[in-house]
């Protein structure tokens, strides 16, 4: 009688592959979860980094648009020495473009 009590306190080979199988379903959910919490962190990440770049991109144009304000604003005021430089800047490329 010791062993049919030993035998009913063990858990059958079907209540242990219920169990893992739960186990294995409880696990899955679980992952999935995690896979769902994972792609909303790194969509928020992304749409971060994107108005960052957006930002930077649209700092860069800004200044870009001050310089050549300020390249025009000399070149009026300064016609003479505009044409200086840009003989003294086209001698100097051709200087390093012709072959000898």
């Amino acid at each position: 009688m010791a062993t049919a009590n030993s035998k009913s306190a063990e858990p059958t080979k079907e209540q242990e592959l219920e169990a893992s199988k739960a186990a294995v379903t409880e696990a899955y959910e679980k992952l999935m979860e995690a896979k769902t919490h994972f792609k909303a962190a790194a969509e928020s990440a992304g749409v971060d980094m994107k108005s960052d770049a957006a930002e930077q991109f649209q700092k860069g144009r800004d200044k870009a648009g001050e310089m050549t304000d300020q390249a025009t604003a000399y070149a009026k005021d300064n016609p003479l020495a505009t044409i200086g430089l840009a003989f003294a800047a086209g001698f100097i490329a051709s200087k390093f473009l012709t072959r000898k």
